[in-house]
């Protein structure tokens, strides 16, 4: 399989090696550039480590991620004038999924905010991370202090049965729930870990020193259920979650009601608003916008890809951000916005690939059901 066209990006800067550059390579990792660093798109194949992660546990190196401390007094105030969750009332070990929006309301990156011992754990896209640290700084207040933990490796460790190998190494992760983080220990080096991760599948991200995150990696596959999985596979899984991916699926000319993420608005702040883009996005909540994301399920075998115009006869109505092949499906499928008279699920419509008209139909994301381990869901 090599629907890998969402995650392939050139850099014209030389690309930056991640302390498990010579891991990755040891294991066969095919190397590509990708966030400004070289990452492994995959090892065994694309395909078979999807559906590896889908049914056992699968181990993907997001160290390109920013991982950042936010701290100081007023911290929580501060950075609610950038996102629109309610910081104040995350309590500790509670992660939340956010969203950095520009002045007008556009989508800047997305963004996981946990409280953590030593402030707010945030943790930024790899693409745009340094451009996400600008802001912050230029943005929060000079008493807010903005760590960035450049000596810590960010390991994602993904599947049903990812939980049944990570216990074994770290006793105890088991007692954490979907959006929960905490402090652990691999010996004596210090682990933050959350339940959490961007595949749809129950998943833990580790936090680790970078100098042992080798050998970490390499006590975890060496349980039966783990193998390490590439960029491909975490690109196809995602887009089977119906998650997207900033810089194809978001940006900054999406709002969060455009991009289907109305619930990263918090009760509180839709009363109150004060973060940016307030008056926009308030109103587009209440009246709808005038575009959506939506998925959209394939007529036949040919991938729709990103850029691939959307047709209701004659007009164009939408344009794909993602798309490929998706393993679990057994079908291509794709992601993308229409204008609003055309996002019902069940419209039929036509996506334009190579000069030809492909049918397509919107659906409901996501298009594979999540498997999240919510605390008080029925096990």
């Amino acid at each position: 399989m090599s629907d890998t066209n969402e995650i392939e990006e050139s850099t014209t800067d030389a690309p930056l090696a991640l302390p498990l550059d010579a891991w990755h390579r040891a294991r066969g990792g095919r190397m590509v550039a990708f966030a400004g660093y070289v990452m492994p798109i995959q090892y065994d194949g694309i395909m078979a480590e999807h559906l590896w992660t889908r049914e056992s546990a699968g181990l993907f190196d997001v160290s390109h991620m920013g991982q950042l401390i936010l701290s100081g007094e007023g911290v929580d105030a501060a950075i609610e004038t950038l996102v629109p969750g309610d910081i104040a009332a995350l309590a500790e070990g509670k992660q939340r999924y956010s969203l950095l929006l520009a002045e007008d309301g556009g989508v800047l990156d997305d963004l996981m905010i946990t409280r953590a011992p030593m402030g707010l754990y945030v943790v930024v896209n790899g693409a745009v991370k340094w451009d996400d640290i600008a802001h912050l700084r230029e943005h929060l207040p000079a008493e807010i202090n903005i760590s960035h933990l450049e000596d810590r490796a960010l390991l994602a460790l993904q599947g049903p049965k990812a939980v049944d190998a990570l216990k074994r190494i770290v006793p105890r992760v088991d007692k954490l729930f979907f959006m929960e983080a905490g402090s652990f220990f691999w010996g004596l080096e210090p682990l933050w870990i959350s339940r959490s991760g961007y595949t749809g599948e129950d998943g833990f991200e580790i936090s680790i020193p970078a100098e042992h995150a080798a050998e970490f990696a390499d006590l975890l596959c060496a349980q039966p259920e783990v193998k390490p999985i590439g960029l491909g596979a975490r690109d196809s899984l995602r887009l089977e979650a119906g998650l997207p991916l900033y810089g194809h699926d978001l940006d900054p000319a999406t709002d969060p009601i455009e991009g289907d993420l109305a619930f990263a608005i918090s009760k509180r702040r839709r009363t109150e608003g004060g973060f940016p883009g307030a008056d926009r996005i308030l109103k587009a909540l209440a009246n709808g916008a005038a575009r959506k994301r939506v998925g959209l399920l394939v007529d036949g075998k040919m991938p729709v890809r990103e850029g691939a115009l959307l047709f209701a006869g004659t007009d164009v109505v939408g344009e794909v951000t993602s798309g490929g092949f998706a393993p679990t499906v057994n079908a291509p499928i794709a992601m993308g916005f229409l204008a609003a008279p055309h996002s019902a699920p069940g419209t039929n419509l036509e996506a334009e690939v190579r000069g030809k008209r492909v049918p397509v139909t919107v659906t409901t994301l996501p298009f594979v059901p999540h498997h999240y381990q919510r605390k008080g869901a029925a096990q």
